[in-house]
């Protein structure tokens, strides 16, 4: 029986995906390095840290592999009450910095439950909207996810965190469309918000209506509207990222010879804006490369969620694709000014635990999802 199980996980199991999610993990290596080497001294702790944190996520996707994913349905209420414990405990013993309280202290490890979260959103969301399969899809799916996830948005938004609470958004609205709701009411549904937010914003600045953003996330918004404004100000990040990329130019300068990245001038280069650096290093070449990379991973999640044997494994890859995608969207559009600043990783790549915990354990449920996808016994 062992040996019967051994064969299906080396034959059913998609190392494709696997090997293109250690590529990047790999490459994110690289680039951390040449990010890093200044800030530490040459003894490039940033990148030992971040392997460290590799090799955890590859035994948090391990782990995630092993368990069925069917039997999260039977505790999905328990991990969501438990991600709003763990979102509200940050607004009562989170540690602040850069103006948001986002970080628990676990000994000489923070993490940032905002992240984490996301996998619990994916998980709960899925088994919500199983238990509502036999109905009819339409408003009422889109009203009850959006209630869902509204109670976790709202405490992400109070550390601020506008970025993961988008997050949410991107994986509800992936996880509807693979549902069955109707292309039209989720069409129609972002337009109205889009509407809002941007009416919303409007009246902010004309008649001083309230709206949960902090001054520098409102700053933001107006250089991304008017990317000429508060050139050493908030607009400083995208305007030194877009010199990056740009200085690039096909083959790039190689590693460790970027100027912006080398010489500071460009920020966060290690976290938010390491596109930056690649595109800068690496050139057009690189960057092309890292976005094959991100589109390989992509389709297969499609493919995962396409082939699941029941609805919840196909809500739970769909919710995935849809985390990762946004992410990556977002961030690279913001690197070249395409996309509002919004303090959101790139997945697989930028310097962080938590993000990289996050993606390596939505990465083992696809593999969960694809390994199970024919009705055998472990």
């Amino acid at each position: 029986m062992n040996m019967l199980v051994e064969r299906r996980w080396k034959r059913d199991i998609d190392w494709a995906l696997i090997g293109a999610v250690l590529a990047l993990a790999l490459l994110s290596l690289l680039t951390i390095a040449s990010a890093t080497q200044a800030l530490s001294s040459g003894d490039f702790s940033f990148v030992q840290r971040q392997a460290l944190f590799v090799g955890l996520g590859i035994v948090a996707a391990a782990v995630a592999v092993t368990v069925d994913y069917s039997d999260l349905l039977k505790f999905s209420r328990f991990i969501y009450v438990g991600n709003l414990c763990l979102l509200a405990s940050v607004l009562a013993w989170g540690r602040s910095s850069l103006g948001a309280q986002r970080w628990l202290e676990l000994g000489p490890i923070a993490l940032q439950p905002s992240e984490l979260s996301k996998i619990g959103v994916v998980i709960t969301l899925a088994a919500a909207l199983v238990r509502r399969e036999e109905e009819e899809k339409g408003w009422m799916t889109i009203v009850s996810g959006m209630l869902h996830v509204a109670p976790l948005t709202i405490l992400v938004l109070k550390q601020p965190d506008l970025g993961t609470s988008l997050v949410f958004l991107a994986i509800a609205f992936g996880m509807f469309f693979v549902a069955g709701v109707p292309t039209r009411h989720l069409v129609l549904s972002l337009g109205l918000g889009l509407g809002g937010a941007v009416g919303a914003t409007v009246a902010h600045f004309r008649w001083g209506l309230p709206l949960p953003l902090k001054d520098y996330q409102l700053k933001r918004l107006l250089v991304f509207v008017n990317p000429g404004l508060d050139p050493l100000g908030a607009g400083y990040h995208i305007r030194q990222s877009m010199i990056a990329v740009g200085s690039g130019k096909l083959f790039g300068k190689g590693l460790f010879a970027g100027t912006q990245n080398q010489l500071r001038f460009l920020p966060f280069r290690h976290t938010d804006f390491i596109f930056s650096v690649v595109g800068e290093e690496l050139g057009f070449a690189g960057s092309m490369v890292v976005l094959l990379l991100f589109a390989f991973i992509i389709w297969r999640g499609l493919r995962i969620a396409a082939a699941a044997r029941d609805a919840f494994g196909a809500l739970i890859a769909a919710g995935v694709v849809s985390m990762l995608a946004f992410n990556i969207l977002v961030n690279v559009g913001m690197t070249v000014g395409v996309m509002p600043v919004t303090g959101i990783p790139l997945p697989f790549m930028s310097y962080g635990g938590s993000s990289l915990l996050t993606n390596m354990v939505g990465v083992g449920l696809m593999l969960n999802v694809h390994l199970r996808r024919h009705r055998i016994l472990f």
